[in-house]
């Protein structure tokens, strides 16, 4: 009883501090006080000129023992329609197969448990330029590596979360 107890708790404050990461002010040491409800000035929080194409771990790309959840909250904010490109290299003899699972909830994400998950790349799409996907709403995305019946998402770190925030909009 305890223990589910717990594990709601904590459901809870990570749902919690999603929301309060994907609302928050990044400009604050930059004097930029905008976003916290005053329009005035040159500055304008959350606005972007459109759809950006965003390389999941930046120039590491995607592989094992890479700090994902590390690196989506060094990189947001996220928006609707901007474009996670996923990078990794095809299965060889020298490296081990990647894929990109989309998990359908905070309870899948934060247990590696792949059972409901959607592949959204196979193993041999990462390579080239990379596969895209299109965050198309304002929900939270929880993305995992597959392989290893879990492995590379609990040991590896290749999970992490996205939350788009609707474009323009000043929170």
């Amino acid at each position: 009883m305890a223990s589910k107890f717990a594990q709601a708790l904590f459901a809870m404050l990570l749902i919690a501090s999603m929301v309060a990461l994907g609302t928050a002010n990044k400009d604050w040491q930059q004097r930029n006080y905008t976003g916290w409800g005053f329009n005035h000035g040159p500055y304008h929080l959350n606005k972007t000129e459109g759809p950006n194409k965003i390389i999941v771990g930046g120039s590491k790309n995607w592989h094992y023992g890479f700090n994902y959840a590390d690196w989506s909250l060094k990189n947001a904010s996220f928006y609707v329609h901007d474009t996670l490109v996923f990078k990794y290299d095809p299965p060889s003899n020298t490296t081990p197969p990647h894929s990109v699972y989309m998990l359908p909830n905070l309870w899948s994400f934060i247990h590696c448990d792949l059972s409901q998950a959607k592949m959204v790349g196979s193993p041999t799409q990462g390579g080239g330029n990379g596969f895209e996907f299109v965050l198309k709403s304002s929900r939270p995305y929880y993305f995992a590596c597959g392989e290893h019946n879990g492995t590379h998402c609990k040991d590896g770190m290749m999970r992490f979360f996205v939350f788009p925030k609707l474009r323009g909009w000043h929170y």
